[in-house]
């Protein structure tokens, strides 16, 4: 199967998960590395564009094709499988603590969880340190202008 991933052109050939470390995200806590791919080119665009505004708008981002072998190890988890408030913003420390656990329990190498930002639509988080993860592969990395009409 395919991913998808935005990334600063300065950090798109790299899969790593250090830049979620840094900060932490809704599926992560500071320090646990966790690479966040999506499931199509539209839902990777949006999770990064709700960070923006029309004034903030970046030309520097790369959309990164990411390959992921169909017989890895793979969690899904569904909006009933979650709490209530798991797609909140600011988002709530409960989703941090099960992306902390799938990376600590390191049974997975690919997490399948429904999107925040475009319902219907998942995210595929990824662990770094797990055995199979050698598996997966950039396949392509392309310059990706945002259309400034998206922010009007």
């Amino acid at each position: 199967m395919e991913a998808f991933r935005l990334s600063k052109q300065a950090f798109a050939s790299s899969l790593s998960g250090k830049g979620a470390a840094l900060k932490g995200a809704r599926w992560n806590s500071v320090g646990v590395e966790l690479i966040y791919t999506a499931s199509n080119r539209s839902l990777a665009m949006a999770e990064v564009a709700v960070h923006f505004s029309l004034a903030t708008l970046p030309n520097d981002y790369m959309m990164v094709t990411i390959y992921i072998p169909d017989n890895i190890s793979l969690q899904k988890l569904n909006s009933g499988d979650l709490a209530a408030d798991w797609n909140t913003f600011p988002h709530p420390t409960t989703t941090q603590v099960i992306g902390d656990k799938f990376i600590t329990d390191n049974k997975y190498c690919v997490l399948q969880i429904p999107s925040a930002v475009t319902q219907g639509d998942y995210n595929f988080l990824i662990n770094p340190n797990h055995s199979e993860f050698k598996g997966i592969k950039i396949v392509r990395i392309e310059n990706f202008p945002f259309d400034r009409r998206i922010f009007k």
